[in-house]
């Protein structure tokens, strides 16, 4: 096929099946407007840019701020469904639908339905502008938190020796990789008395899943990656889950705003595997935090004509390739070029390099791409 451009590493600029009826029709009254026109309330007499109201629904989404208010789903329906108790009213049996993918509820209960804009007005019992100011609110305190709790564990790396000797065993050895992803480490035992010393509340931290309904750091010897509007830690020790999130969702695509400008991105489905990559000189690397994209990672791959390499694990159960070619195909039809990369049978972008690879020969791997 010849060889592609991506051989040239770069750097970045900067260090049906169920009914659709309910969710056609809940919107908030002045939502669902195909009209380029603002989001107006309070009989015209205020009104916000849509774009703006588009953007604080994606920093704040759905799923994440009913989990923060103590919603928790009963059971999975289909295509990113859940069904559990309505907040909204006494509800005894499971009624009340989340679409994680459109981002919107309905209760076949209580008959009401809407985005997160709706479900603030309606649970606080408020009027829309004031649902507005409540979710700035708290959007602004949970990303305060947040990037609070990443400076603080990204001062706490610097201070375990175990923390380097896990990234060093997992490939990560340059301070530049480290400082550029913010990666830190959570020892466990110091981040609550740390927030709580910055004016911030136990209750703050217990909604933003900092800390356990019991009053623990709910990150203990896990190496962290800050993400969009999340935290992404990797535990040290086999006997703890490995991976853990935040409630709420993982974000977009990672460091997507640096790594669109190319015409050609890899993706690879972890952070270690984008944190090797990156040391190896592949900036033009993004990650999707998992083999299943959400809505809004596969439209920012999508937005504007690129070639994807699909780098995804070589499982020996064949679920990262199977997920690879899915995606594809999704790709393809939506007229984005997507080759899948084939890695060595049992490896995945991390292990690869990690086991002796080197850049020459990824890039010969990406040049034999399908």
């Amino acid at each position: 096929m010849g060889t592609p451009s991506i051989a040239h590493r770069v750097l970045l600029d900067e260090c049906r099946n169920h009914r659709h009826t309910p969710f056609t029709s809940a919107y908030h009254r002045c939502l669902g407007s195909q009209r380029g026109l603002p989001y107006s309330a309070v009989r015209g007499k205020k009104s916000v840019n849509r774009q703006a109201l588009d953007e604080l629904k994606q920093q704040i989404p759905l799923m994440g701020y009913l989990q923060a208010h103590d919603w928790s789903p009963a059971r999975p329906l289909s295509r990113g469904r859940w069904m559990g108790l309505c907040p909204l009213h006494e509800d005894h049996k499971p009624s009340f639908v989340v679409d994680t993918n459109k981002d919107l509820f309905y209760c076949y209960g209580c008959g009401r339905g809407g985005d997160v804009i709706r479900f603030a007005e309606l649970y606080h019992q408020v009027q829309f502008w004031e649902a507005l100011a409540l979710l700035l609110q708290w959007r602004g305190v949970e990303h305060s938190l947040l990037h609070e709790a990443a400076r603080f564990y990204h001062i706490q790396l610097h201070r375990h020796g175990e923390a380097f000797a896990y990234l060093y065993q997992r490939g990560v050895r340059s301070s530049a990789t480290i400082e550029l992803m913010r990666i830190g480490y959570a020892p466990g035992g110091c981040l609550r008395g740390w927030l709580m010393q910055l004016g911030h509340s136990l209750p703050a931290l217990r909604q933003a899943g900092l800390v356990t309904g019991v009053g623990y750091d709910a990150y203990v010897r896990r190496i962290v990656f800050p993400l969009e509007g999340n935290l992404y830690g990797r535990s040290l020790s086999a006997a703890a889950p490995s991976h853990r999130f935040l409630p709420g969702a993982k974000g977009g695509l990672y460091a997507w705003a640096q790594v669109r400008q190319y015409p050609e991105v890899i993706l690879v489905e972890g952070l270690f595997d984008c944190a090797v990559l990156w040391e190896a000189g592949f900036y033009n690397v993004t990650c999707s935090l998992g083999t299943h994209l959400n809505a809004r990672q596969f439209r920012q791959l999508c937005d504007a004509p690129r070639t994807v390499y699909l780098a995804f694990d070589s499982d020996g159960n064949g679920s990262g390739q199977q997920a690879a070619h899915g995606l594809e195909r999704s790709l393809r039809e939506r007229g984005i070029t997507a080759r899948l990369v084939s890695l060595p049978e049992g490896h995945d972008p991390n292990s690869f390099f990690v086991q002796g690879g080197d850049a020459r020969q990824f890039q010969s791997l990406l040049e034999l791409a399908q």
